[in-house]
């Protein structure tokens, strides 16, 4: 079944972009007092997380915030090959031939956005892709699944990933893996409520209660 997800890096104090969109702090070189991993954890052997080309190979589609897509077209590279994208927006997007014909616009609440996604997706997952669209679908329980990378980077202030939602919620690691150079990537998931799938008793009576059942409440 197709599942809506998430794949990000993110610095310490939670922000997945500086102060004026900057991500440069993601790939830029460091000192060599401040290397990303020491220890136990720099000597960890070979990378266990997820790469971005791995991830990417099973989206079907994208759904992407506006200010994210602008931060990526106004890289001059176009990441996301034919993949259908659809950029969360009520503005037309730049006259630009660097924008693909894939690339569509909707602007919706966030369920039918989602949905929309998902029937472009055809089999395949869906990427969510942009703070506020994060937010926006962790509130309304659309989200499947988080490969959030965390850099050992604290920048102060920026574009938060998860600052700003509207509730608490109860997430659920279910894997800490070593990434790369040291980093670390957590694959989360949203914690959901059991749902009561029993039949609707015809009779007044609890779901699925047979005689003993009505007997041991007092109902026989």
């Amino acid at each position: 079944m197709p599942r809506v997800l998430v794949y990000c890096a993110v610095s310490i104090d939670g922000f997945i972009a500086g102060p004026g969109d900057d991500i440069a702090w993601l790939e830029a070189p460091r000192p060599s007092w401040a290397p990303t991993a020491s220890g136990p954890w720099a000597e960890a052997g070979v990378s266990e997380g997820v790469e971005y080309d791995d991830f990417f190979a099973g989206i079907g589609a994208m759904l992407m915030g506006r200010r994210t897509f602008d931060v990526v077209h106004g890289m001059g590279e176009w990441f996301y090959g034919d993949t259908p994208v659809i950029v969360a927006t009520g503005r037309p997007l730049p006259p630009d031939p660097g924008v693909p014909a894939s690339v569509t616009t909707a602007s919706a609440p966030i369920a039918n956005l989602v949905a929309e996604a998902l029937d472009a997706a055809g089999e395949r997952d869906v990427y969510l892709d942009g703070g506020s669209l994060i937010r926006q679908a962790l509130d309304a329980d659309l989200i499947d699944e988080m490969i959030v990378t965390i850099h050992p980077t604290i920048l102060g202030a920026g574009h938060p990933l998860f600052a700003g939602a509207e509730q608490r919620h109860m997430i659920t690691v279910s894997e800490v893996r070593n990434f790369g150079d040291g980093l670390v990537q957590l694959v989360m998931h949203p914690a959901r409520k059991p749902v009561d799938h029993s039949r609707v008793p015809t009779d007044g009576g609890p779901a699925g209660a047979d005689a003993t059942d009505a007997a041991a409440l007092g109902h026989a």
